[in-house]
Protein backbone atom coordinates (compact mmCIF):
# COMPACT_ATOMS: atom_id res chain seq x y z
CA UNK A 1 0.00 0.00 0.00
CA UNK A 2 1.24 3.15 -0.85
CA UNK A 3 1.53 5.93 1.33
CA UNK A 4 -1.35 8.07 -0.85
CA UNK A 5 -3.42 5.29 -0.63
CA UNK A 6 -6.78 5.61 1.48
CA UNK A 7 -9.13 2.83 2.74
CA UNK A 8 -12.51 3.87 3.35
CA UNK A 9 -14.88 1.45 4.74
CA UNK A 10 -18.64 1.10 4.30
CA UNK A 11 -21.10 -0.52 6.57
CA UNK A 12 -23.65 -2.57 4.69
CA UNK A 13 -25.98 -3.28 7.92
CA UNK A 14 -29.74 -2.24 7.07
CA UNK A 15 -28.69 -0.36 3.14
CA UNK A 16 -30.03 -0.79 0.61
CA UNK A 17 -28.29 -3.05 -2.51
CA UNK A 18 -28.28 -0.31 -5.40
CA UNK A 19 -28.07 2.61 -2.84
CA UNK A 20 -24.74 1.28 -1.24
CA UNK A 21 -23.59 0.17 -4.92
CA UNK A 22 -23.83 3.43 -6.30
CA UNK A 23 -21.76 4.93 -3.33
CA UNK A 24 -19.23 2.40 -3.63
CA UNK A 25 -19.22 2.88 -6.79
CA UNK A 26 -18.43 6.90 -6.83
CA UNK A 27 -15.78 6.14 -4.67
CA UNK A 28 -14.16 3.70 -6.81
CA UNK A 29 -14.60 6.15 -9.99
CA UNK A 30 -12.74 9.03 -7.60
CA UNK A 31 -15.81 11.27 -8.48
CA UNK A 32 -15.57 12.28 -4.59
CA UNK A 33 -12.25 13.35 -4.43
CA UNK A 34 -10.50 16.66 -5.58
CA UNK A 35 -7.89 15.09 -8.02
CA UNK A 36 -10.69 13.28 -10.22
CA UNK A 37 -9.32 12.40 -12.92
CA UNK A 38 -11.48 9.91 -15.84
CA UNK A 39 -8.01 8.14 -17.08
CA UNK A 40 -6.70 7.14 -14.01
CA UNK A 41 -7.93 4.76 -11.19
CA UNK A 42 -8.14 6.16 -7.71
CA UNK A 43 -5.50 5.86 -5.23
CA UNK A 44 -8.46 4.19 -2.05
CA UNK A 45 -9.22 1.04 -0.90
CA UNK A 46 -12.81 0.09 -0.40
CA UNK A 47 -14.09 -2.02 2.38
CA UNK A 48 -17.07 -3.43 2.67
CA UNK A 49 -18.72 -4.89 5.50
CA UNK A 50 -21.80 -6.78 7.20
CA UNK A 51 -22.92 -7.51 3.06
CA UNK A 52 -25.17 -10.03 4.61
CA UNK A 53 -27.48 -7.55 6.89
CA UNK A 54 -27.80 -5.45 3.61
CA UNK A 55 -31.54 -4.25 2.61
CA UNK A 56 -32.64 -6.29 -0.19
CA UNK A 57 -37.05 -6.76 -0.88
CA UNK A 58 -38.78 -10.01 -1.76
CA UNK A 59 -39.70 -8.62 -5.42
CA UNK A 60 -36.04 -7.94 -6.13
CA UNK A 61 -34.93 -11.14 -5.58
CA UNK A 62 -37.59 -13.22 -7.30
CA UNK A 63 -38.20 -10.23 -9.60
CA UNK A 64 -34.07 -9.19 -10.43
CA UNK A 65 -32.83 -11.43 -13.37
CA UNK A 66 -28.71 -11.95 -14.12
CA UNK A 67 -28.21 -12.78 -18.11
CA UNK A 68 -25.67 -14.50 -19.68
CA UNK A 69 -24.73 -16.25 -23.30
CA UNK A 70 -22.53 -19.39 -23.49
CA UNK A 71 -21.40 -18.92 -27.10
CA UNK A 72 -23.66 -21.18 -28.50
CA UNK A 73 -26.94 -22.00 -29.82
CA UNK A 74 -29.55 -22.10 -27.02
CA UNK A 75 -26.72 -20.99 -24.79
CA UNK A 76 -28.86 -18.00 -22.52
CA UNK A 77 -28.80 -18.28 -18.92
CA UNK A 78 -30.71 -17.01 -16.97
CA UNK A 79 -30.61 -16.58 -12.73
CA UNK A 80 -32.59 -14.88 -10.21
CA UNK A 81 -30.77 -12.72 -7.85
CA UNK A 82 -32.37 -15.38 -4.81
CA UNK A 83 -29.83 -18.33 -6.90
CA UNK A 84 -27.46 -16.04 -6.64
CA UNK A 85 -27.51 -15.39 -2.49
CA UNK A 86 -28.02 -19.28 -2.30
CA UNK A 87 -25.18 -20.23 -4.67
CA UNK A 88 -22.66 -17.53 -4.31
CA UNK A 89 -23.36 -14.98 -1.32
CA UNK A 90 -24.55 -11.49 -0.71
CA UNK A 91 -21.24 -10.97 -1.40
CA UNK A 92 -21.40 -11.69 -5.18
CA UNK A 93 -24.68 -9.75 -5.02
CA UNK A 94 -22.80 -6.64 -3.91
CA UNK A 95 -19.55 -7.23 -6.37
CA UNK A 96 -21.99 -7.84 -9.75
CA UNK A 97 -24.00 -4.32 -9.11
CA UNK A 98 -21.10 -2.41 -8.52
CA UNK A 99 -19.41 -3.87 -11.65
CA UNK A 100 -22.47 -2.70 -13.68
CA UNK A 101 -21.94 0.62 -11.99
CA UNK A 102 -18.40 1.25 -13.43
CA UNK A 103 -17.78 2.44 -16.60
CA UNK A 104 -17.40 -0.43 -19.25
CA UNK A 105 -13.10 0.26 -19.70
CA UNK A 106 -9.77 -0.80 -19.33
CA UNK A 107 -9.91 0.84 -15.79
CA UNK A 108 -12.94 -1.76 -14.72
CA UNK A 109 -11.19 -4.65 -13.36
CA UNK A 110 -8.43 -2.25 -11.85
CA UNK A 111 -11.16 -0.64 -9.71
CA UNK A 112 -12.81 -4.03 -8.78
CA UNK A 113 -9.82 -5.01 -7.87
CA UNK A 114 -9.78 -2.74 -5.11
CA UNK A 115 -12.96 -3.74 -3.35
CA UNK A 116 -12.55 -5.71 -0.90
CA UNK A 117 -15.91 -7.39 0.48
CA UNK A 118 -16.60 -9.06 3.69
CA UNK A 119 -19.69 -11.10 4.68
Amino acid sequence: MNAITKKITFDATGKRLGRLASDIATVLNGKNTVMYVPNHPSDVIVEVSNVSHMQITERKKKGKVYDRYTGYFGGRREETLEQVIIDKGYQEVLRRAVYGMLPDNRLRRVKMKKLHIQG
